[in-house]
Parts: C-alpha cells; structure tokens; sequence
C-alpha cells in the first residue's frame, strides 16, 4: 500500500479565491499584454520575469546610492571655484 498514490482533492472556493487574489507579475510579454503570472513573494514579477530566488538587488536604498556630483551644495561649489578661477584671470589679466 505505499505505493499508491493518494487522489489529489479539487481546491475549494476559498483556495481558489486566495490564488486568483495573489498579486500578479505585470511584466510586459511579447504581445505587449501584462504577465498573468503570480508574483514571487514578497516580489514584484513571477519567476520568469525576474522574481526567482537570488534574483534582483538587495533590499533598501543602498541600490540607488549616488555620487552626489551633481547636487545642488557640489554644484554651488563648483560655482564658487570658477568664480574664483575668474577673479584671479582678470586679476592677473590687469597686473600683468
């Protein structure tokens, strides 16, 4: 007897409530129509878009970490170097 197989039951309305509420991929096919796929856990895409296990950057901002070259405090203080730049030109551009 241990090598029959149980018969699988039908999921019931509850089940098959939960499967069609889970959150979807949204990944563009070829078709240009939404991936119907459900999305991996805690995931925004399915498996094949994406979503799999070890797949995608780490969680939190450090993915979008920038250099800062060119915010507004860099950019005024580049400012205040070439007016300096200037100033000594058309000093030196006078004296000499």
């Amino acid at each position: 007897m241990s090598g029959e197989r149980q018969a699988r039951r039908a999921p019931g309305p509850a089940e098959i409530a939960a499967l069609l509420g889970s959150p979807r991929c949204g990944a563009r096919t070829r078709t240009g129509a939404a991936c119907r796929a459900p999305a991996v856990r805690d995931k925004r895409r399915c498996r094949k878009h994406g979503g799999g296990k070890g797949s995608g950057g780490q969680r939190g901002n450090a993915n979008a970490l920038q250099h800062g070259a060119y915010s507004a405090d860099m950019r005024a203080q580049r400012r205040a170097v070439m007016d300096y730049v200037r100033a000594c030109n058309r000093a030196m551009k006078d004296w000499g």
